[in-house]
């Protein structure tokens, strides 16, 4: 070995310490007192020096153990005239040996003494085993520093990112490895958002090439807010782009920062910026950043919480502040932005706010495509039918669907999955599970077929309402019946196409009357989505001649617990007659078309009670095309 080499010493820790402690015990007690142990003898040997005089004092110990004690001026010839007592102490007792019973051996010592003439002193003791009194010395103090050692090393596990209430002002934040290529998220993992995908690359593009931005004089974007429905991919959106940039990744939630004790939150994103600032340039993710992002001071006096205000000002002063964050960008999503403070979503905190919204219907075959890879799959599935049944289905949504699929093919001991099992999947994720032992007597299962066959007769003859898929009488959840119609997926929706969806929605109680003569509960679902869909009409999209071109609709979300309403009691009233009127009208054009296709609808019925499900292609049978229907590869349908 070299002789500059230096040798690697073994890093010394605590337990170093109380090993030496421990050892130090040990061998003192095994050779500290070495010299002051007595020999063991036997009483033959004691019996001979009693009878010489030799014998100072005698100790009976428990009864059980004679401890005798030499005269100071005999030890040394005891030691020379016996080798066996060589070792003798010069302090103490010198001899010890076990004795039978107290009665024999004061039998045994008086028949010494007296044949020897000599008087020994003669005690009795009771003594307790060493480790007896350590125990009850040491017992109190082990029980004591365990304890305090639980408790500690609890609080060092209980919270905060390294654990405890010692660290519970340290952020919790996940790291995620971008240089791990399973880990890895880039924009080919994320099917569809191709919108947001365009928006957010200049980002990438500017933690990849930073300096073409600098030399023209641009500034790298302080944050951008992910804004969507839930479920749509925010969250992986946000990896990918720490993927496609190949930097650092921290995520966390809004509600992470919440807890208890005062300053806490504060002291998380405080301690949030210090770690990717270390990493820079980095991405800090933070999810649902509605839990600490709300507007301050709305409804303080009932539900005000200055600890979360507190932790959105230094929220607020890290993200645009004296301070310089210098190639740390934040992504936050939400899906209520709209309950945001203003100054977090002002230029130079969020710079951008990127909607990611439902897919559309190529998207939506996009996002099939990535979630039937793993599925063994019926080789002719196809993916265009299922992305056409599956509107405003998100992400997520869609990976349900396919994982449902699989379950049911599986539940069916099927070698693969078709487009029966997924089709059930789409049943089962909108109305629920089937309910086929459900107890119907007749006469509710006949209502129920009249009720869904008037929805399919009107859904069908009128030109605006949604296409019809098929209409089944199987209870599915709370349902006890139900049509499944393929809404058209357009941006804006006229005042014709409402009144047709009206009209359509309240056809199952028009037919309920007019073949039965009686109302019943079945229509609540409906009842409850025309009431809504009309004062949306009237109140929010100005729908209405006599209410005027007026919206009461607040979209920032700030009068949520408004003691008043934002028009007048007049208006009110006003609003109220539009929606009986515009009710009236869609009940009248209800009745119109169930009354000209009264033998088709008692067809439908029937062959419902028949078969309990009915598609498409037997409606189509009953009542011929649909008025301006859309083409037939649009409109699909299982036999």
């Amino acid at each position: 070995m070299s002789a500059n080499k230096k040798v690697k010493m073994p890093r010394p820790n605590i337990m170093w310490f109380w090993g030496l402690i421990l050892a130090g015990i040990v061998g003192y007690w095994m050779f500290g007192e070495e010299q002051t142990r007595p020999v063991k003898s036997d009483w033959n040997k004691v019996e001979q020096l009693v009878i010489a005089g030799d014998v100072e004092k005698i100790t009976v110990v428990n009864r059980d153990e004679a401890r005798v004690a030499i005269k100071s001026n005999k030890i040394d010839s005891l030691r020379e005239t016996d080798l066996r007592y060589k070792e003798l102490p010069k302090t103490g007792y010198q001899l010890f040996f076990n004795i039978g019973s107290v009665d024999s051996f004061k039998s045994d010592l008086e028949e010494a003494e007296a044949q020897g003439g000599n008087r020994v002193v003669v005690a009795y003791e009771n003594e307790k085993e060493w480790y007896d009194s350590w125990l009850v010395g040491l017992l109190p103090w082990v029980i004591m520093i365990a304890v305090w050692f639980l408790i500690m090393r609890g609080m060092s596990r209980g919270g905060g990112a390294q654990g405890g209430i010692m660290n519970v002002g340290k952020a919790r934040a996940q790291e995620f490895d971008q240089q791990d290529p399973n880990r890895r998220v880039t924009f080919k993992d994320v099917a569809g958002l191709e919108e947001a995908k365009v928006e957010i690359m200049e980002i990438v593009d500017f933690l990849k090439n930073a300096a073409k931005y600098r030399e023209l004089g641009a500034k790298i974007p302080k944050g951008a807010l992910l804004v969507g429905p839930p479920g749509t991919g925010k969250t992986l959106l946000a990896k990918a782009v720490a993927g496609e940039a190949n930097v650092p990744f921290l995520s966390i939630s809004g509600s992470d920062f919440v807890e208890m004790f005062v300053g806490v939150g504060a002291s998380r994103v405080r301690d949030l910026f210090e770690q990717a600032k270390k990493k820079a340039p980095c991405i800090v993710f933070i999810d649902e950043i509605d839990a600490i992002g709300r507007a301050r001071g709305r409804n303080a006096g009932f539900s005000g919480n200055d600890e979360r205000e507190n932790t959105l000002n230094q929220l607020l002063t890290e993200m645009d502040g004296f301070q310089t964050n210098a190639g740390v960008i934040i992504l936050a999503a939400t899906n209520r932005a709209d309950i945001l403070d203003k100054a977090l979503m002002r230029a130079g905190r969020f710079d951008r706010q990127i909607e990611v919204g439902l897919p559309e219907v190529h998207e939506r075959k996009e996002i099939f495509e990535v979630h039937l890879r793993k599925l063994k799959l019926d080789e002719s599935l196809d993916r265009d039918f299922l992305a056409k049944q599956t509107p405003g289905f998100s992400g997520a949504d869609i990976a349900n669907v396919c994982n449902e699929a699989a379950l049911i093919a599986a539940r069916h001991n099927k070698s693969c999955v078709g487009k029966e099992d997924f089709l059930a999947a789409i049943d089962r994720i909108i109305g629920g599970l089937e309910r086929k032992n459900k107890v119907i007597s007749p006469m509710e299962k006949k209502t129920i077929a009249y009720h869904e066959a008037g929805h399919a007769t009107v859904s069908w003859m009128l030109e605006h309402a949604n296409p019809l898929v098929k209409v089944t009488i199987i209870p599915r959840g709370k349902a006890l019946g139900a049509a499944w119609y393929l809404p058209e997926e357009r941006s804006i929706t006229t005042r014709e196409q409402m009144m047709d969806e009206l009209a359509s929605l309240l056809a199952g109680r028009i037919a309920e009357e007019k073949f039965f003569g009686h109302l019943s509960t079945g229509a609540l679902n409906d009842l409850e989505r025309v009431t809504k869909m009309c004062y949306a009409m009237v109140a929010y999209y100005g729908m209405s001649e006599e209410v005027g071109s007026m919206s009461y609709y607040d979209s920032t979300g700030q009068s949520d617990m408004a003691f008043t309403k934002p028009y007048s009691e007049r208006t009110a009233q006003q609003i109220d007659d539009e929606v009986r009127a515009l009710i009236a009208k869609a009940r009248e054009m209800a009745e119109r078309v169930i009354d000209e296709q009264r033998e088709g609808l008692i067809e439908l019925a029937e062959l419902l009670l028949e078969r309990e499900v009915v598609f498409t292609e037997d409606v189509e049978r009953i009542f011929g095309k649909r008025p301006n229907s859309l083409p037939e590869s649009s409109v699909e349908s299982e036999n």
